[in-house]
């Protein structure tokens, strides 16, 4: 746990859990760096962008956030729990850490 209401992940337990259940994954980088490769499943949000997004999203919803290196997703996690959302985990290491296969 982050101390803010979000919990920390591993990319290994985020493989499991987008292998077994339907997470929101949200990849807080800005859109030039994702298109440069992602986490299949995920979808762009800027962190920039967060707060307009979260308005479409559901705050009951298991929330995976993702960012390069694991910072702008923390505090991603961080807004989404200020924002109502109860269910958020940032993903330690980000996209850095991760082994599978990236979507471009």
């Amino acid at each position: 746990m982050f101390g803010f209401g979000a919990k920390g992940i591993t990319t290994d337990e985020l493989a499991e859990k987008l292998a077994h259940g339907k997470p929101v994954l949200l990849d807080v980088r800005e859109p030039d760096e994702y298109a440069a490769g992602h986490v299949p499943a995920a979808s762009n949000v800027p962190l920039s962008t967060l707060r307009a997004a979260a308005e479409r999203l559901d705050p009951n919803a298991e929330t995976l956030v993702i960012c390069q290196s694991g910072n702008r997703s923390r505090t991603a996690a961080k807004r989404l729990v200020k924002l109502g959302f109860t269910d958020v985990h940032s993903v330690k290491g980000g996209t850095e850490a991760w082994r599978g296969k990236l979507e471009r």
